[in-house]
């Protein structure tokens, strides 16, 4: 016995010598486990080689063959930040198509383009930030209240909406035909009870029940976990009951890893562990811990895997004095060797199947035109009164009027990638009808009551339009620059510590702009410039605006009497010391807003177009604060801006119909526009083929279908205090006001029936699904997509929601046909938190079944079901 255990234990080593032989090291043999390859890449690491390992931009061991990495990349709607990529509708948009098959798609191509552009970076050598794939998205925080910036990356107010979508967005990313690796890595984000406010986000402690926790803020995570396999989760900036997020170890420990037996890694917000322990007057922390070293060992020991930041470094400290151990380390590290293992990281490049998909799939014919068909399902009709829309293409004049019609950037909204064209609203209209007149007027801003008619594109540089960039990892313009470009715009922040360009610190730098602006005016044309710590413009040699060493966000403005015709040599210089950055540059003519000379030229249209909202760079990340109504990327009003109704209410006294397309990533109070307009169309921030879309629904040749996923209120008056978490009275889940639009909502040009529906069963276990079956009928002449949706209100338990959506499905009928629908409802629909075990669990009691087209009461019937 004893000599055949020898022969085993000799086979084993032959085999494994033989597996390795052309490899230096085992870890590097693919056909090895991941498990043995991480352990045996761990035992030749030194403790300083591992440390160095768990920040986001992780060196290169040479002496290994591991090549360096940055964990931080992006793709919320397309692949982000790192040059050309298709640029989807924003999240809030691709929620309101309600069609989670759809979104899959997306996210497929989405990974597709990331595994193209990865590849060719590797060939390369590009190791820089936004050129991996361990993608932090997607944000599936419930969108609480309306004046949250970056409620846009979300998937709305609901948390199954929010579960249906995520998971989605997590196989689109994370699975394809490669059974021996993961295509890309997905992270579930923020972790946990995270959605403002912005501006005080670093220090800001929330408050909550553990009713509203279970109920309402982690059930999107929790099923993103155990059903969509995400491989990442990132902690927030918040405290949460007293404990930093990503030092919680009610979160970290004995929700996500004991509860839901979580086996990926969790990486912390950009800057996070900072807020624990640094002191600084102009922007307030937590300040919880005394220095970095008692920050990260908390961090580290509570669960948190990787520092998005620097302070991780200081665990070699931490380790040699005896406040950690390397066995700490080891567990940390194990999951971010193991996830890079698991995506072919380590491996020649031509073992990895996805390495075959060719470039050509970045922004490709099919994923433009799937860009278009997602923008079209986005799009939600709010009103439409005497069936203003579909307009005529026979239509003789068409005006067009609005902030947003030819704002192309506008449409990318934020963490976006970079489209090769972009259709806007106004070249959309125009492609559509190319027989009618069109007269288009900007008319307004979003917010000011003067307008500066943008003339950037007459700056050129030797690179293109735009400007000559080149940026420095020091605050004095010295040495070799670590990026130079072409930039056709300067509009940046680091906020969500964000770089100004690819390798450039987020502080202590400077960047010099160079361009030419050919004046195609005579007389007084407007220079703005706006940021912090510095900046300076300079136009032929001659300095004409400075600001410098100023923390604070400061304006500079010069006017130039300029000669139509004339060439102008402009340099922007900037520099960023400590804090935040950001810099802003405006060329134009101003003038002030007129809006009864504007609607005097619209009045003999036939048709009023006006397209406003609001913008990306006025409700977003941590944005400078330069806007009335909107504080660091949030509001502080959801009303529309002054400026803009009242140009609305000079268009509507022409006498002629207005429609108003609505560009917005949250709910904005349109009472006054519901009572007064012809037709309000929501277009959200639709990417890069958004113009297309909207055209195609203005003339008919799209139904619209889309669905809020989020209410519209009234006005301010109908939302509770902006900082307190708790869930009474928001959202359709729990509020007993009449809402403007409902959660669900959305019109058609055709009209739908719902017959009687059948549960499969009307007595059920705890443990029991159960199925709704429904005949809807499209009794109108066209055909459409209707949006069937399922609610669950219970009626034992008074704190209960009002109704809660648990399934819907977005079904196509033709014209006069009736499509019969199935929807599962899972036990799980019918949970609810339970106090004494402090477990979601299936109550035995009477509940009812609400199915509809809105999650109005108007517009849903109601079936009674009982669980024993």
């Amino acid at each position: 016995l004893m000599h055949i255990r020898t022969l085993s234990r000799l086979i084993v080593v032959f085999f494994l010598i033989s597996c390795n032989e052309k490899y230096d090291y085992p870890f590097q043999n693919p056909n090895l486990p991941v498990e043995q390859r991480v352990e045996d890449l761990l035992s030749r690491m030194t403790l300083e080689e591992k440390v160095v390992q768990m920040t986001n931009v992780t060196p290169a061991i040479e002496r290994l063959g591991i090549p360096p990495y940055d964990w931080w990349n992006e793709a919320l709607h397309g692949v982000a930040r790192a040059g050309k990529a298709t640029v989807f509708p924003q999240s809030i948009g691709l929620a309101a198509t309600f069609d989670t098959d759809d979104v899959h798609e997306t996210f497929s191509m989405i990974s597709d383009e990331a595994r193209a552009k990865y590849y060719r970076y590797q060939q390369e050598h590009e190791y820089d930030r936004y050129k991996g794939l361990t993608f932090w998205t997607p944000n599936i925080n419930i969108f609480r209240d309306p004046r949250w910036g970056r409620g846009m990356e979300t998937y709305g107010e609901d948390p199954f909406l929010t579960a249906r979508m995520g998971v989605a967005v997590v196989k689109g990313l994370q699975e394809g035909d490669g059974p021996d690796y993961f295509k890309t890595h997905a992270c579930a984000k923020h972790y946990a009870v995270h959605s403002g406010p912005e501006w005080n986000r670093h220090e800001f402690d929330v408050s909550v029940s553990q009713r509203d926790m279970w109920e309402t803020y982690l059930p999107a995570f929790e099923v993103l976990v155990k059903e969509g396999n995400v491989q990442e989760v990132m902690c927030g900036y918040n405290r949460l009951n007293g404990e930093p997020c990503c030092a919680n170890a009610h979160l970290l420990i004995d929700i996500l890893r004991n509860t839901w037996d979580y086996q990926g890694l969790v990486v912390s917000d950009c800057g996070a562990i900072d807020d624990f322990w640094v002191r600084d007057p102009r922007t307030p922390r937590h300040e919880t811990h005394p220095d970095k070293v008692t920050a990260s060992v908390d961090a580290l020991s509570k669960g948190t895997d990787l520092d998005c930041g620097s302070n991780y470094g200081s665990l070699l400290t931490a380790v040699r004095e005896g406040l950690l151990s390397e066995e700490q380390v080891d567990i940390s590290l194990r999951r971010l060797l193991k996830g890079r293992f698991e995506l072919g990281m380590f491996d020649p490049l031509e073992q990895v199947s996805y390495n075959k998909i060719p470039y050509s799939v970045v922004e490709s014919p099919e994923h433009v035109q799937k860009a278009i068909d997602m923008a079209r399902k986005s799009i939600v009709l709010m009103k439409n009164k005497n069936n203003t829309l579909p307009l005529s293409k026979e239509i003789k004049k068409i005006a067009v009027v609005g902030p947003n019609a030819a704002d192309s950037t506008m449409l990318w909204a934020n963490y976006n990638g970079y489209p090769t064209h972009t259709v806007t609203i106004l070249e959309g209209i125009r492609n559509k009808v190319p027989g009618a007149e069109i007269v288009y007027e900007q008319g307004c801003g979003h917010v000011y009551d003067f307008v500066i008619n943008d003339l950037v594109d007459h700056v050129l540089s030797p690179l293109g339009q735009g400007f000559e960039a080149e940026f420095f990892n020091n605050p004095d313009f010295e040495g070799t620059p670590v990026y130079a470009g072409n930039v056709k715009e300067i509009h940046y922040t680091t906020g969500g510590n964000t770089q100004f360009a690819p390798n450039v610190n987020l502080t202590n730098f400077s960047a010099r702009f160079k361009g030419v602006f050919e004046a195609p005016l005579q007389g007084a044309i407007e220079f703005e410039l706006s940021g912090n710590d510095g900046f300076r413009l300079f136009i032929d040699g001659e300095k004409v605006a400075e600001m410098w060493e100023s923390e604070y966000t400061n304006e500079r403005r010069y006017t130039l009497q300029a000669e139509k015709g004339k060439k102008y040599d402009l340099v922007i210089e900037y520099m960023q010391r400590t804090g935040s950055a950001d810099l802003n540059f405006l060329v134009g003519v101003k003038e002030p807003v007129d809006f009864k000379g504007t609607a005097n030229k619209v009045k003999d249209a036939d048709v009023i177009i006006y397209v406003g909202g609001i913008s990306s760079r006025l409700e977003g990340e941590e944005l400078p604060m330069f806007a009335e109504g909107f504080k660091k990327g949030d509001r502080t009003s959801i009303e529309i801006p002054k400026v803009q109704r009242e140009m609305v209410k000079a268009l509507k006294a022409t006498g002629k119909p207005v429609v108003y397309v609505l560009c917005t990533g949250s709910a904005i109070g349109l009472e006054w526009e519901e009572q007064n307009l012809d037709a309000i169309l929501n277009a959200w921030y639709g990417g890069q083929e958004a113009g297309t879309a909207v055209a195609d629904v203005l003339f008919g040749d799209y139904n619209p279908a889309g669905r809020l996923p989020v209410t519209f209120y009234r006005s301010d008056a109908q939302l509770p205090d902006y900082e307190d978490y708790t869930m009474k009275g928001r959202t359709y889940r729990y509020m007993t006001e009449k809402p403007l639009y409902p959660f669900g909502y959305g019109l058609s040009y055709t009209t739908f029936n719902y017959g009687d529906a059948q549960l499969s069963k009307t007595t059920i276990r705890p443990d029991e699904p159960v199925t709704l079956k429904v005949n809807v009928q499209n009794t109108g002449s066209l055909a459409g997509d209707e949006v069937v949706q399922v609610y669950v209100k219970e009626l034992h338990r008074p704190e209960a929601p009002v109704k809660s959506l648990k399934g819907f499905k977005r079904i196509h009928i033709p014209a006069g046909e009736t499509a019969t629908t199935e929807i599962i409802l899972a036990a799980n629909a019918f949970e609810s938190y339970n106090e004494s075990t402090q477990t979601m669990v299936v109550k035995p009691g009477k509940y009812q079944i609400l199915y509809g087209g809105s999650s109005d009461d108007n517009a849903l019937k109601a079936l009674d079901i009982i669980i024993e």
